[in-house]
């Protein structure tokens, strides 16, 4: 595949008029189960690197690919997110995935973000251990026509080839430019973030409060506060 010199920024080129304006919105999706640390630096070192103007963190109402660990209502997961971000102004939470019924899917919740913000430059932010596992995506082919990628290392889940390691399916529509990103053929583009590599895990966490022990450091404050309230993850 030709590289293509391009001294511009590696972002969607934007048509020329809108009547609405534009925003450059991040999109973290997961379970947040609970929220931590390590999902706000990601939120935030992808809005940085990438100049987005706001994040909207989408807690999943039903995941597809593994069951949800701990019993842990949509609702409470929600409001450890929305508690976690209530002091970042760039930072703000969706329902989106509880307002639809059925497995919540990226493709399908993009899509309605899509019908939603149509004006809107998205960019779907998201571990660099998903994106190599992304041929395994329900109709992962057709996120690339709804949202560009910002995609961010993750221990052991190394990025090395990037168009090798796209599935061969969707490896032909695109090129790789001198700054290292990808364009898709829509004019999305695939973008890696190298700098923020916390090594915290939900399940981790999960474990240290069966045991006993103390969240501090790893999660907000207020969202330790939570967990100990409604008593989650406890296993007595």
């Amino acid at each position: 595949m030709r590289s293509q010199a391009n001294d511009e920024p590696c972002f969607p080129q934007r048509p020329v008029a809108r009547s609405v304006r534009q925003v450059k919105l991040g999109l973290l999706g997961g379970t947040f189960n609970p929220i931590h640390l390590g999902h706000l630096r990601i939120a935030e070192a992808a809005r940085e690197v990438v100049g987005l103007e706001r994040v909207l963190f989408i807690p999943a109402a039903d995941p597809p690919h593994k069951p949800l660990a701990g019993n842990v209502a949509f609702e409470q997961r929600y409001a450890m997110v929305r508690l976690a971000i209530a002091d970042q102004p760039s930072f703000a939470i969706s329902d989106i995935e509880a307002r639809r019924q059925g497995k919540s899917y990226t493709v399908e919740t993009l899509t309605a973000l899509r019908k939603e913000r149509s004006e809107d430059e998205l960019y779907f932010i998201v571990g660099s251990d998903s994106f190599l596992e992304i041929g395994l995506w329900h109709r992962f082919a057709e996120l690339f026509n709804l949202a560009s990628l910002v995609v961010v290392a993750r221990p052991g889940s190394l990025v090395t080839e990037p168009i090798q390691q796209l599935p061969e399916e969707v490896r032909e529509s695109f090129n790789q430019e001198e700054s290292g990103c990808l364009r898709h053929v829509t004019g999305s583009t695939i973008r890696f973030v190298e700098d923020c590599r916390l090594e915290i895990s939900s399940s981790h966490l999960r474990d240290l409060t069966a045991e006993g022990r103390s969240l501090r450091y790893l999660v907000p404050p207020d969202v330790g506060t939570y967990i100990a309230q409604k008593g989650l993850y406890r296993t007595w």
